[in-house]
């Protein structure tokens, strides 16, 4: 659906930015992905142009990959009014991982909607490739839990490369196949 609207949409390149007050700022890689996230939020073309990779590859199926494709969305979502709130941001090297809830997100698909995006970034620390998952805001669900529940901030970081091993593993084992009988080993039938 969203594909069909980019196809009509063209290029805003009157949008202001603060583009000249990032040129003198060096920013983490989180903050640069928030400053990134906001400006695709508030349509601001320079601001988003500034810190994005001219080879920008976008792995959502529904817009064409590249920079200006990307770009072409936002008078779309400016137009329906659409805002996302930022539930959680986390960093592991070149990649930026958000959970974000969205409202009026019905270029998306549906009122309300909460993806998992995950941001690479160049070595020189520009935005370089975008994945993300949404799916429809869910109010009630079986567990009674939310689609966004769960810590907000890194704690045990001691533990970070056990559990990377542990969630490959259940990737391979389970979701792959290789030995789906240890879903046990990996998902708590009490908890």
């Amino acid at each position: 659906m969203l594909a069909g609207f980019l196809t009509s949409c063209g290029n805003d390149s009157k949008k202001t930015s603060n583009k000249d007050s990032l040129k003198n700022t060096t920013m983490d890689k989180k903050e640069t992905v928030s400053v990134f996230f906001n400006a695709v939020l508030k349509g601001d073309t320079a601001t988003v142009r500034e810190l994005t990779n001219s080879d920008y590859i976008q792995h959502n199926p529904f817009i064409p990959t590249g920079l200006e494709p990307f770009i072409q969305m936002f008078p779309i979502l400016q137009e329906s009014g659409t805002t996302a709130e930022n539930v959680r941001m986390f960093q592991d090297g070149n990649f930026v991982f958000m959970h974000n809830i969205w409202r009026n997100a019905t270029p998306f698909g549906a009122e309300e909607m909460v993806s998992f995006d995950i941001i690479r970034l160049d070595e020189n620390g520009k935005v370089a490739e975008h994945w993300d998952a949404m799916t429809v805001l869910v109010k009630e669900t079986a567990s009674g839990r939310t689609q966004t529940d769960g810590p907000t901030t890194v704690e045990d970081l001691d533990k970070t490369e056990v559990n990377k091993v542990l969630a490959v593993s259940l990737v391979e084992d389970v979701l792959m196949g290789k030995n789906p009988s240890k879903i046990g080993d990996y998902i708590s039938s009490e908890e």
